[in-house]
This record gives C-alpha cells, structure tokens and sequence, in this order.
C-alpha cells in the first residue's frame, strides 16, 4: 500500500496528528496531544497508529524533566529538493564553514538559476 492510500484511510485525528508533526519537524509527545487538544491518552493512541502505519518514528526522550517520545516524520516524509540545484546537492551540507566564493558554491548557484 502507498502512503497515499494510507493517509486516504487516516482519521480526522490522525492527519492532524500527522500535519503537525510534519510541520513541526518534530515535536515531543507530551506537546503532541496538547496542541491537537486531545487527551494525552487519545494523542498516545494517535502516535502509536501513525507508528504503526510508518507514517512517523518515536522515539524515548526526556523533555522538561519527564520520560515522553519524541515524534519525528519518517525519512521518505522529508523533502530535500530545497537543498538541490538540478543534479547538484548544496555544498553546505555537511560543511562547518562554506567559502561562499568557492567555486563549489558558484556552480550550485549557477545551477539554481538555470532550473525550470
């Protein structure tokens, strides 16, 4: 099955849950349940079934001194096209400090202005 026929077959609660932790990057699951406003018994249930289904991973965490699970979307959820110039993967990636005079990062710029 797809994603997309899986998330076709989510509950209202479920793609919320699954809109927030992608547009949140990540968020801790005792934040999760608050901010879709549900019980933190419903918003557990919601986050094992996005698990479950390998829409989002969890992992233990400790956050504001308490045991939680930190929500994260999965790693075919994650959209690096912002980071490419055609073929061509931004030379910051992985770098701790980029010459922004690098011939590197000339090219990828060139790059990025000759897209579409």
């Amino acid at each position: 099955m797809s994603v997309s026929e899986i998330e076709s077959e989510l509950s209202e609660d479920e793609r919320a849950g699954l809109a927030l932790v992608r547009e949140s990057g990540g968020i801790h699951q005792s934040d999760f349940w608050k901010e879709l406003e549900v019980s933190s018994r419903k918003g557990s249930r919601i986050a094992e079934s996005l698990v479950e289904k390998e829409l989002v991973d969890r992992e233990e965490a400790v956050y504001g001194g308490h045991n939680t699970y930190y929500i994260t979307p999965t790693a075919e959820d994650l959209d690096f096209t912002l980071l490419m110039a055609g073929d061509m993967l931004s030379p910051f990636i992985g770098e701790e400090e980029v010459d922004p005079n690098s011939d590197a990062f000339s090219q990828w710029i060139m790059n990025l202005a000759y897209e579409d």
